[in-house]
């Protein structure tokens, strides 16, 4: 059997796990807080009719070889970890990392943490801070029910300011976490990452401290994808697809002119 045949399927199947990713992004691109994926290949097995160096007399080697690859494969689909675009809402409860280094804190419902960057919030009715989903900022923040504003300063600190009062009242201290390696986070949806051993421990730290982003009241980071990217990136993997496949059809043809030789 031809290799070439088995090596175009694999280009094949490859480009159709990058159309995957890229119809990915472009679904998200106006999910608060999602980061863009990209498709990275690798070469295959090669196989080796003739190894470069080979000795041809005692002064002389082979330069090249003879080396055959075997077609190539998805092997990762990074995120990149670049701030969106902030949107201003006004909206006291929207919340942006003004940075790339910081991830919100939620407990999910098996007691683990989840980190975010979609800092879209909502007070339940226990005055508790949570998501969309209901998951609970950590470190949890209770709203008193006599409040009638809501303050987030950059440095993180949250203040409110009570029914019939004019003095503001502290309530609490946003905490952000920061990763070596961000781009190992194991995205679970929901807009949620969980540590794994490659994104290493998170790293704690109060906004604006020891290398940790501000955060600003009103605004919300949208995704960084960008449409035209992604739209020349289809184009890219459509035409790679048709490109393979035209191999697997000049590999058939000249198996059938094999299958028709005659004595």
């Amino acid at each position: 059997m031809l290799r070439s045949l088995w090596s175009s399927a694999s280009g094949m199947i490859a480009q159709q796990t990058n159309l995957d990713v890229v119809s990915h992004n472009l679904a998200n691109v106006n999910t608060t807080g999602y980061k863009k994926r990209r498709a990275d290949f690798q070469d295959l097995l090669y196989q080796i009719d003739r190894q470069p160096g080979t000795p041809v007399d005692p002064n002389s080697t082979i330069p090249t070889g003879v080396q055959v690859g075997l077609g190539t494969r998805v092997v990762g689909t990074p995120s990149f970890m670049t701030e969106g675009n902030l949107q201003v809402t006004d909206n006291p409860m929207d919340w942006a990392v003004a940075g790339e280094h910081g991830y919100f804190q939620v407990t999910m419902p098996d007691g683990n943490i989840g980190y975010t960057r979609a800092g879209s919030w909502q007070v339940d009715g226990d005055g508790q801070v949570v998501n969309h989903e209901g998951l609970l900022l950590e470190p949890a923040i209770i709203v008193p029910e006599d409040a009638v504003q809501i303050m987030l300063s950059n440095d993180g600190t949250i203040s409110v300011q009570l029914a019939g009062q004019t003095a503001t009242q502290e309530i609490g201290q946003l905490e952000l976490a920061r990763f070596i390696n961000p781009a190992g986070l194991l995205a679970v949806g929901s807009n949620l990452f969980l540590e794994t051993d490659a994104s290493g421990a998170p790293i704690l730290a109060e906004p604006g401290a020891d290398g940790m982003s501000e955060v600003r009241q009103g605004i919300l980071e949208m995704s960084n994808v960008q449409v035209v990217d992604e739209m020349v990136g289809m184009i890219i993997a459509q035409r790679a697809y048709e490109a393979n496949s035209k191999g697997v059809q000049t590999a058939d043809d000249l198996l059938r002119i094999a299958n028709g030789l005659k004595r």
